[in-house]
């Protein structure tokens, strides 16, 4: 297996806030061997123990059309551990409709010549991680295959119902880039067991965590047949910075997966 990009890792707030972050990651993208993107984004309105598919047959963004491949999603289906989300639910859902446009542009020069898979991932327990990491595991390892995995980090303030703070870090928004950096560094070992007890131990607010989960199974179940890959970020911002209790904001990362 050559060197290429198999996965990225980027936000899905808004635009104003995410685009410089997520132009980091797309510039890994290179459409000439990619000819289907899947796209893995947390569910935010709709609860969801497993995973869901979209009933849709298109994506359309200012671009064009994106075209969903069915015959993935068939083989998906029959497996039994996917839902079919409805129509509703994804239009509500900007997790993964945020990153269209991203993956049109990106991959303009081929837009005949890919399709797309839509995944909505719900709150998976440890072991559901595990299988769907599992599952997706072949995807992983194919060479024309690329990875969306869509995730904010850290949601601080009163209104996230989250206000973690060291004070040993300084002002609050060093005290949570540095909850941010700590998971981060964990992610990039690629050990979905040491990323759970993170989450475990400080519940910081990572709206992706789950679709995360399932890409670190992957990443595992591919490394026990002698699989090489790495991963690394390459951006970090955040929405504002908290200085007292009143104040809230997101976290944005980017990062590229590498399999060797």
């Amino acid at each position: 297996m050559s060197n290429r990009v198999v996965c990225r890792e980027a936000s899905h707030a808004g635009s104003w806030y995410s685009a410089s972050g997520n132009s980091h990651a797309y510039k890994q993208v290179d459409p000439s061997v990619t000819r289907r993107v899947f796209i893995l984004g947390p569910s935010h309105h709709v609860p969801l123990s497993r995973c869901a598919l979209s009933p849709a047959e298109i994506y359309r963004t200012p671009l064009y059309d994106l075209r969903i491949d069915h015959k993935v999603y068939a083989d998906l289906w029959k497996t039994g551990l996917f839902e079919r989300m409805s129509l509703q639910t994804d239009e509500d859902e900007h997790s993964i409709e945020m990153h269209l446009p991203y993956t049109a542009k990106a991959m303009e020069s081929h837009k005949d010549e890919f399709s797309i898979v839509p995944v909505l991932v719900g709150a998976l327990s440890e072991s559901k991680e595990q299988e769907y990491g599992k599952l997706l595991s072949k995807y992983l390892a194919d060479p024309s295959n690329l990875f969306i995995i869509s995730s904010d980090f850290c949601h601080w303030g009163q209104r996230f119902r989250y206000t973690y703070y060291d004070e040993s870090q300084g002002e609050i928004y060093r005290s949570i880039e540095h909850l941010d950096k700590m998971g981060m560094g964990i992610i990039e070992q690629l050990d979905p067991m040491s990323f759970t007890n993170y989450l475990k131990k400080y519940r910081n607010t990572i709206c992706g965590r789950h679709p995360i989960g399932v890409l670190l199974n992957a990443v595992a179940e591919l490394r026990k047949s002698g699989v090489e890959m790495n991963f690394s970020f390459l951006n970090y911002a955040q929405s504002s910075e908290c200085r007292n209790w009143q104040d809230s904001s997101v976290s944005y990362a980017a990062g590229a997966l590498i399999a060797h």
